[in-house]
């Protein structure tokens, strides 16, 4: 089940709002728990026990780990710690990368005889490296006696479970909500904005990353006999702003349903594509996940305290790892590897030469580096990487059938990317601040005009997103799959 699916917006929502908020207060986080829970077996059905396996093994660990610090017995405590990172990352590696390493073996034990490993495709539960890092967060902060471990096993179920941000993020850490886990308030206030947010981030999903998705796959499925230099890079450009509405957007969606049902869910985007440098970017795109590694992997390895080679290391390993995280493939490895190495650079000191460049320079550099490395991501395996960044530079075929980038830019796609392109930009944000300024705006004539065009507008978005759905079949979350 998606946000964005009939079922979801025309039955499942509006019924859990109307049963949650008719429930007692000491009965909401039941009802949510068993909503979360339904909403995850919708899709995944037998796969649930693999979460309701994490569950259990996160608030048993968890609790092993607090007592033992409570008793000083260190090296419980640290058993208790291994133990637990190596079972989440075990139900992690099972499912999501046992394929790739069997083929990767395999290719290693054709050359010196050795009969090959048989291993049937694994399916890869939804979501489940973002519950994953969840349940790492929680147990690593009980260590680190920033947050007691639950009690309640149901409280720590919700947490784990709760669907908003279940299956495709933001990754949340138990420290930031698990106050509201027990104790959350509700307001008129923090509903409507909710709604806002949620509408939001589906018109991001329906109107601008579904038609700029559909010009994305129709380059990239174009052979190298036809690709073209024009088309490879309108589809490299539409893929950029696809995969930022898509994500930004299903994370609008996420802490839009957040603030409706009581939660407050911290940021996940902050205008990426304006960034000037690849480390302002990572401060800009899937914040959760930068903000994980950071606190998770890279502080502890030393982070940028260490030498100047030590930092490109642990830079270099970090991006490694989230390349990794992305999924089983060596195209996710080599876009990892790909940041990692222009994050060394500039912590080498090419930051200082790049400070010194006129501003658009700054900006070209970073788009250019992070439209090369969505190539990577985007393509199926590193053959067709390589393929797809020939025609970009006109190094493919030279015999390339000729196809008119109109043929694969229809009306609503070049509407969309000029959205994109707009949005992508703090233009609005500038455009709303300018006239809130102005003294009209505060004025009861001026909030009364500001609050039914904010209606009007929401409303025509909405009627605009329904025709989009009832219409289309094209409805991929690209995050899914991760």
């Amino acid at each position: 089940m998606v946000f964005s699916s009939p079922i979801f917006l025309f039955g499942f929502l509006p019924i859990l709002l109307l049963i949650y908020y008719g429930s007692p207060k000491q009965l909401k986080n039941s009802v949510l728990l068993f909503a979360s829970l339904l909403f995850y077996a919708w899709g995944e059905v037998f796969y649930i026990l693999v979460m309701l396996i994490s569950i259990a093994i996160n608030y048993v660990l968890g609790r092993a780990i607090y007592r033992s610090q409570e008793t000083d017995n260190h090296n419980l405590s640290r058993a208790s710690i291994v133990i637990a990172i190596a079972a989440n990352l075990l139900l992690l590696i099972s499912f999501k990368y046992a394929n790739f390493l069997a083929d990767n073996i395999n290719q290693v034990l054709s050359l010196v005889d050795i009969p090959k490993i048989e291993l049937q495709p694994i399916h890869l539960p939804l979501g489940i490296s973002f519950f994953t890092f969840q349940a790492i967060s929680y147990i690593v902060d009980i260590y680190r006696k920033k947050i007691p471990a639950q009690k309640n096993i149901f409280h720590l179920a919700l947490y784990i479970s709760l669907f908003p941000q279940l299956i495709a993020g933001p990754i949340v850490r138990y420290v930031d909500i698990s106050k509201q886990i027990i104790n959350r308030s509700h307001s008129v206030e923090l509903f409507s904005s909710g709604a806002h947010r949620f509408i939001t981030g589906l018109a991001k999903k329906m109107l601008i990353a579904n038609p700029l998705g559909e010009v994305a796959d129709a380059a990239f499925s174009l052979s190298g006999n036809e690709l073209t230099t024009p088309v490879a890079w309108i589809g490299i450009i539409a893929y950029s702003l696809q995969i930022f509405f898509d994500f930004s957007g299903y994370s609008d969606m996420a802490i839009g349903l957040g603030r409706m049902l009581g939660f407050r869910f911290l940021e996940n985007f902050n205008l990426p594509y304006i960034a000037r440098s690849v480390r302002e970017f990572w401060r800009r795109w899937h914040i959760s996940l930068s903000t994980w590694f950071r606190d998770y992997v890279y502080i502890p390895l030393g982070g940028n305290r260490a030498s100047t080679p030590r930092v490109a290391f642990n830079l270099v390993t970090v991006f490694l790892l989230t390349g990794i995280w992305h999924g089983a493939s060596w195209n996710f490895i080599v876009w990892g590897l790909f940041h990692g190495f222009f994050l060394a650079c500039e912590h080498f000191g090419f930051s200082r030469i790049l400070d010194r460049l006129w501003r658009p320079l700054q900006h070209v550099y970073l788009l250019l580096i992070v439209t090369l490395g969505w190539v990577f991501f985007r393509s199926e395996n590193l053959a067709q990487s390589q393929d797809y960044l020939a025609a970009m530079f006109g190094l493919g075929n030279i015999n390339a059938l000729s196809i008119h980038p109109l043929e694969i830019l229809t009306n609503e796609a070049l509407i969309a990317l000029f959205l994109g392109v707009i949005l992508s930009t703090p233009l609005l944000g500038k455009i709303k601040t300018f006239f809130s300024e102005k003294p009209s705006a505060h004025s009861l004539p001026g909030i009364y005009t500001a609050g039914v065009l904010n209606i009007c507008s929401l409303i025509f978005i909405s009627y605009l997103c329904a025709i989009k759905i009832a219409s289309s079949t094209y409805n991929p979350f690209i995050y899914f799959r991760f």
